[in-house]
């Protein structure tokens, strides 16, 4: 057991096995999103960027996909819109609400986002093989799709 490990991580449960990946691609994507000239957006502002519509998402929307309250995503949705990677716009199905938009800075951000992903992806192939690599997208892919669809099933 390393030392400060969680219970979890000793036990190898199963958040804890798809959270330590998780966590090292966030460090890594959101170190590198500095590096790329946008210091200011930090990991959590990633619920943002993980949940929004290219046409646009309301607020209460974006707070559903990530599981928070709405007061908590319109913070992340309002410092992003101060730094200029989102605008707010007219929902044109409800004049009264409006949609978070990304803007040519947050499609630049977004961009970026994907790209450092994936060039992270290429480093795990290249650690655990191609091969191996394969295989576990293969059956994440599987398990998400299984996991969806049993929470639709209730």
């Amino acid at each position: 057991m390393r030392s400060g490990q969680s219970v979890t991580e000793e036990l190898h449960t199963l958040g804890a096995l798809l959270r330590t990946p998780l966590d090292a691609l966030l460090d890594h994507v959101f170190a590198e999103l500095a590096q790329a000239g946008f210091p200011e957006v930090r990991r959590a502002h990633g619920a943002v960027f993980r949940h929004i519509s290219r046409d646009g998402t309301r607020i209460t929307v974006l707070a559903e996909r990530a599981h928070m309250t709405k007061q908590s995503m319109a913070e992340l949705v309002e410092y992003l819109r101060k730094r200029g990677y989102l605008e707010l716009v007219a929902d044109p199905t409800d004049g009264r609400a409006k949609l978070a938009k990304l803007s040519a800075r947050g499609w630049k951000v977004h961009d970026a986002l994907v790209r450092i992903s994936q060039g992270f992806e290429r480093q795990c192939a290249r650690g655990l093989g191609e091969e191996k690599w394969r295989q576990l997208r293969s059956l994440l892919r599987e398990f998400a799709a299984w996991s969806e669809q049993r929470g639709r099933a209730g």
